[in-house]
């Protein structure tokens, strides 16, 4: 029935542009089911950034949102990750979804052990028959080893001349691949990174890369609220925000709140 009634919703609402949201779907939903499942096709072909603290269902909310894709689209979706950080921490997925096989066979698993990997997968990139429908990257910058990178680059800001150079590829990687979709569909890259305080680390790099930037902040009672902060490129803020938290290992939508 739940995918019946997607499919069918799907077919009857009409699909997002790449400049404009219908304005009763908030990307901040996209990451959780239900409300982000049956949203229009998502064809925001830029770049988007999650991050937030430790421990606060980062993984979760990529992984909900790759079976959101996968099952809209119908396409694959490339989740890129560490083994060792998926296997000492699964996703959990949001209470009362069990994905079909079909779906969770369109997510593909790609483990990397460093920043090097990221640069392989998107240097090659164009190369690909299929484009997939996301590329999602966990833990983004827990590939950029500060001490690899003086040794590759040799000057004090070596790791922010990595961040800036793999971005600026998967940035040419993405527009190359959405031009040659056209009218098919879109490709979009979802990336993780942890912070520490309110804001990344590497915002100031960030915000020159990327369309759309969602931070994660916890309420001090057990809950997280997810929203999204405006960058130069993207011009607004996203009206809504999603209040969720992590229960018996699934991961709950408490509220969207505008």
């Amino acid at each position: 029935f739940y995918r019946t009634a997607h499919r069918h919703r799907c077919l009857l609402l009409i699909s997002a542009t790449k400049s404009l949201r219908l304005p009763n779907i908030s990307m901040a939903e996209r990451f959780f089911s239900g409300t982000s499942t049956a949203a229009p096709p998502f064809d925001d072909a830029g770049i988007i950034l999650l991050s937030g603290p430790p421990c606060c269902g980062k993984t979760s909310l990529l992984f909900q949102f790759a079976i959101n894709r996968a099952a809209e689209s119908g396409r694959h979706v490339v989740f890129i990750c560490s083994k060792g950080r998926l296997e000492n921490s699964p996703p959990f997925l949001s209470q009362g979804v069990e994905p079909s096989l079909s779906v969770l066979q369109r997510i593909q698993i790609k483990y990397i052990e460093d920043d090097e990997g990221i640069r392989k997968y998107f240097a090659a990139f164009h190369l690909l028959d299929d484009f997939p429908a996301a590329v999602i990257v966990d833990d983004f910058t827990g590939f950029f080893s500060e001490r690899s990178c003086q040794l590759r680059y040799g000057n004090t800001r070596a790791r922010d001349l990595a961040l800036v150079r793999i971005l600026a590829l998967c940035q040419n990687a993405i527009s190359h691949a959405n031009a040659k979709l056209g009218t098919i569909g879109s490709c979009n890259l979802l990336l993780s990174d942890v912070h520490q305080g309110d804001n990344p680390r590497s915002l100031f790099i960030y915000k020159r890369w990327i369309g759309s930037i969602y931070t994660i902040q916890g309420d001090g009672l057990g809950s997280y609220l997810l929203k999204n902060i405006s960058t130069p490129q993207s011009g607004t803020k996203e009206a809504r925000a999603a209040k969720y938290s992590i229960a018996l290992q699934y991961l709950v939508l408490e509220e969207i709140k505008e």
